[in-house]
């Protein structure tokens, strides 16, 4: 059984109209999906899945926090995420991925969400992810002040030039 497993959702054998699925992922789901935005993070996830005439509406709500790297200091910070977005599914002969509508093999009717809980999470983080303190204080963040030894290293070689 792989690490992603849990996160298959059986369309063919669903016992009603409307299923709900509930996960927590963290940073084993993270290290397992491989994605290259997140590395870190705790999400709590519910999945609704609404079966229709033609499709299931798949609706997934992701709340909780990511680690990413400022952009400036290129140390670690929280970002939060609270999202909601939905995924139309369909059968078919061969899995296709269009973004707006996902076709699975109707033989299997098995589609795993891990990807997507992912790809969900990801596209809720800005393009620029900056500390509030590197934003407000731009130079004291730069300067390496109480949070990397390295920087005062770095700073005794480039006096030691002068």
């Amino acid at each position: 059984m792989g690490k992603l497993d849990g996160y298959k959702v059986d369309l063919k054998g669903m016992p009603s109209d409307t299923v709900s699925y509930r996960w927590q992922v963290s940073d084993d789901f993270f290290s397992a999906v491989q994605g290259p935005e997140i590395k870190q993070g705790l999400l709590d996830v519910a999945l609704r899945v609404k079966q229709t005439s033609d499709a299931y509406k798949l609706e997934f709500r992701l709340k909780g926090e990511v680690k990413v790297t400022c952009d400036r200091c290129l140390e670690p910070m929280s970002q939060p995420i609270d999202a909601l977005n939905t995924l139309k599914v369909v059968m078919g002969d061969d899995y296709a991925d269009d973004g707006d509508v996902v076709t699975i093999p109707e033989r299997e009717g098995i589609i795993n969400v891990a990807w997507n809980i992912y790809e969900f999470a990801a596209l809720e983080i800005p393009m620029r992810h900056v500390h509030e303190e590197c934003e407000a204080a731009p130079a004291t963040c730069l300067s390496g002040e109480g949070s990397d030894p390295r920087w005062a290293e770095l700073r005794k070689l480039i006096n030691s030039k002068s």
